[in-house]
């Protein structure tokens, strides 16, 4: 989890998207536009990582590491949409539907979704990992993408604006709309690597723990966060009249959260022994983040 690593998912992510300039350049340009605007890249680091720990070939699990910053890449394209969160300002440059419209942001997002799952059931990532571990990882992805997952809690999300919810609503919302592609980046890169039941089941509660604590420091960022650090617009959930970790607990209960939650996360990595040593600083470094 280096410098080194993010150039790798970069240069990877640079290969799996189409280049041919044809009648469909506009389309191409758009998923380019926003899969290659940078980013923290935290769920390809998680896929490799994890894929590593458990005894696998980080190079192998590439494809499936990409694939899910492929679906995180769809998922901001179309949450920026006016019928959506309506934003204009994404890492720190205009979202897709500024510079495209918003026609061909939709079909960027579709065409990342799909580019996917392309990219992990190739014959090329078939031939590397095995056709059941493919499936299995392209299963997981699946699953957190869908309706049980990213995709329901957006819709929670959406139905609780401008109303007041319970902190077990806000929580369901957020295993949905964030932690469930954390989710599956752990146990995908587990899945690769041919993990036993107890690194699986390890996996599991670091990624719901470092989950839920990501999203509460992004409400916390929200709220005394720099604009210009984090490259998007801050008070927007106030504004929507969202709930939030801070509106319904405050600033110092919500920090205090994701203190416990990291801690969780931590020790959760002790089957892996000293491997597990990059994880563990992985996730006091995203409780600690201020972009």
């Amino acid at each position: 989890m280096n410098k080194l690593e993010i150039q790798e998912i970069e240069s990877a992510l640079k290969k799996y998207l189409p280049h041919d300039r044809d009648l469909r350049k506009k389309l191409f340009e758009s998923m380019e536009y926003s899969l290659m605007a940078g980013g923290k890249r935290i769920r390809p680091q998680l896929v490799l990582e994890f894929c590593r720990i458990c005894g696998g070939n980080p190079a192998q699990a590439m494809p499936f590491a990409c694939a899910v910053e492929m679906v995180h890449s769809y998922s901001l394209i179309h949450d920026d949409l006016p019928c959506m969160d309506d934003d204009d300002l994404r890492r720190g440059k205009p979202t897709n539907h500024k510079v495209y419209g918003e026609a061909a942001a939709l079909l960027a997002g579709d065409a990342l979704l799909t580019l996917a799952f392309e990219t992990m059931l190739s014959p090329e990532s078939i031939r590397a990992v095995g056709s059941d571990r493919a499936a299995r990882a392209a299963g997981e992805l699946a699953r957190a993408a869908g309706s049980r997952g990213m995709v329901g809690g957006q819709m929670i999300d959406l139905e609780s604006e401008d109303r007041q919810v319970s902190l077990e609503v806000l929580q369901k919302m957020d295993e949905g709309k964030t932690g469930a592609l954390i989710l599956a980046a752990c146990r995908m890169g587990c899945i690769i690597a041919g993990a036993n039941g107890e690194q699986l089941q390890a996996a599991d509660v670091y990624a719901r723990s470092v989950g839920l604590a990501f999203q509460i420091v992004d409400d916390l960022l929200d709220v005394t966060g720099d604009a210009a650090l984090l490259g998007k617009n801050t008070g927007m959930d106030s504004e929507r009249g969202k709930s939030t970790y801070v509106s319904l607990l405050g600033v110092e209960k919500a920090k205090e959260m994701v203190e416990q939650l990291t801690h969780t996360a931590v020790n959760a990595l002790s089957v892996f022994g000293e491997r597990g040593k990059d994880l563990a600083d992985f996730a006091i470094a995203l409780a600690s983040r201020d972009h």
